[in-house]
């Protein structure tokens, strides 16, 4: 029996072509979240030859597609040796549909134990298709109904607003202060939610050089944060991509603090591996219980939802990264010498260059970080999407509007500048032609 034919006008017979309306379709989509990525994208795409301060990548620089087959060739070996020779188990490790957990989760935990101070059980990690979809994954599984309540710092990561509206959970701000949270009104929402009949399942932080704020916590924020979680019985999601580029002396992480599983820990290795990999992970020891007893731990419960979502995390992109991290003994802050180097000095010709071309000017102010990606820029005049897309055009200088962070598009007087992934020249000619932006409108 051959093809069906395809009723078409040549047949006599009119259709409409199928149309669909934003709003038949899921809430999250006319979210001004869901557009933030790609405005954003757009933007640098319409003016490529705009520098962007608006880019929160890794440095390019020391990107060399040579070390694939070399990392790929380290995680074989590895698992040759493991595997005892079996080279067809290893071949099926590398290129078959794979652990729904990951096949890298000792390695990864023993990265965590040098470079963190976290002593984690490889079977507690979820590895995962990039950061982003750990905390999808945990937000899914924490959020049972519509009275389930994320809190957040506000201004917060894009994603974790995002994340949020797709698994439909409201999101609560917290607010911010130049510690990195105001924990007497972290207290006083929990409460409040509570009062509501709401359930605050869980508060979302990046203690080390926040996203965009750039602030890094301090050692008794985060003891009194974690004090806070276990006397309100709350997680605490700690979301860490930017750790390793500070001081090594710096307060530890909250999961290295944490002795009572109050911490889901969500890492990625974007910036301290390989971007283009997109592998990430999450550490979840917390142990879940069902009517029969114990049901295992929350990364058990996790690694469910994944099998439904993407079945498991490339083995190909995980085994490059594992070449990566044995080809460094495991030590990530070992593997970015040159990159934590870049990054600091990028950031001190921020902060000198900002205050040769902009300290004089009356409304115009900048926090200073110790170590990330970014800082935030106060100026004397609302700072969104419009005057974005004048400033690229007129000024050819890209930055972010940080109403992004709040999920909204009421502009404020304040942008995100990022330094990371920039060339000394280009941080220069961007902060040149900033300037003379920011001079321009504060005399209109």
């Amino acid at each position: 029996m051959g093809p069906r034919p395809v009723a078409g006008p040549a047949d006599g017979i009119e259709a409409d072509y199928a149309e669909l309306l934003v709003g038949d379709l899921h809430a999250s989509l006319a979210s001004p979240v869901s557009e933030s990525m790609n405005f954003l994208n757009e933007i640098a795409l319409r003016y490529p030859d705009a520098v962007s301060l608006a880019a929160g990548r890794p440095y390019e620089g020391y990107f060399d597609l040579d070390d694939l087959p070399r990392y790929l060739s380290l995680y074989r070996r590895h698992l040759a040796e493991r595997l005892g020779g079996d080279e067809e188990g290893v071949r099926r490790t590398v290129l078959q549909y794979g652990r729904t957990k990951g096949v890298i989760h000792e390695l990864v935990a023993e990265h965590l134990r040098l470079d963190e101070g976290i002593h984690a059980d490889p079977q507690d990690l979820v590895v995962t298709v990039g950061c982003q979809e750990a905390l999808y994954l945990t937000l899914r599984a924490l959020r049972r109904d519509e009275r389930d309540v994320l809190l957040a710092v506000a201004p917060s990561y894009v994603g974790v607003h995002g994340a949020a509206g797709l698994v439909d959970m409201t999101l609560v701000p917290v607010r911010g202060t130049a510690d990195g949270i105001d924990l007497d009104d972290l207290v006083a929402r929990i409460r409040e939610i509570r009062a509501r009949g709401l359930n605050p399942r869980a508060c979302y932080v990046i203690p080390d050089f926040a996203n965009p704020s750039g602030i890094r916590m301090s050692l008794e924020t985060r003891r009194r944060l974690l004090r806070i979680a276990a006397e309100e019985d709350v997680l605490l999601l700690e979301d860490n991509p930017y750790g390793l580029f500070g001081d090594p002396d710096g307060p530890p992480t909250l999961k290295a603090l944490d002795t009572a599983a109050r911490v889901v820990y969500l890492g990625s290795f974007a910036k301290t591996g390989l971007p283009g990999a997109r592998v990430g992970y999450v550490l979840a020891e917390q142990r879940v219980s069902d009517a029969h007893g114990s049901a295992g731990t929350l990364a058990d419960q996790l690694a469910k939802v994944k099998s439904m979502l993407t079945v498991n995390t490339s083995p190909i992109a995980q085994a490059v990264i594992g070449g990566k991290l044995l080809a460094h003994g495991c030590s990530l802050r070992e593997a970015n010498v040159r990159e934590i180097a870049t990054y600091r000095a990028n950031l001190t010709r921020m902060l000198d260059g900002l205050e040769r071309r902009l300290g004089d000017v009356p409304g115009v102010s900048w926090n200073a970080p110790e170590g990330g990606f970014f800082l935030l820029l106060t100026v004397p005049f609302p700072a969104g999407d419009d005057l974005l897309e004048h400033c690229a055009s007129t000024y050819q200088v890209l930055w972010t509007p940080v109403h992004h962070f709040y999920a909204d598009t009421r502009p404020r007087n304040v942008m995100r500048l990022s330094f990371s992934h920039l060339r000394p020249e280009e941080i220069e000619t961007g902060l040149d032609r900033l300037a003379r932006f920011v001079r321009d409108q504060q005399q209109n």
